[in-house]
């Protein structure tokens, strides 16, 4: 539990707003924080976090997260928009399969 406190921390320091207004994730930042967390949590090296891009923040919406990890593992990230100041919850990271 701790590391999910500390990714949703991270996770809302991770966000902007676009240049036309409306309110969307900043997915780099979103990415960048993840792959950080996931590495503390694993101790394994993430290679690349892949978020979707021009996320509108609607409260209540999910977004999944497809991270890979050095070696080829590749696990899916389900976050959650929390509120309209788009705090992020981490409801679970899974094997993808793939």
């Amino acid at each position: 539990m701790k590391a999910v406190a500390t990714l949703l921390a991270i996770l809302a320091l991770a966000l902007g707003l676009a240049a036309c207004g409306e309110t969307v994730l900043d997915t780099a930042k979103t990415e960048d924080q993840l792959a950080a967390t996931r590495e503390k949590e694993t101790g394994k090296k993430v290679e690349e976090v892949d978020c979707p891009s021009d996320v509108e923040v609607v409260v209540g919406e999910t977004l999944e997260c497809t991270i890979v990890e050095a070696g080829g593992g590749r696990s899916t990230a389900t976050l959650k928009i929390r509120n309209d100041d788009a705090d992020l919850s981490l409801l679970s990271v899974k094997p993808s399969g793939q």
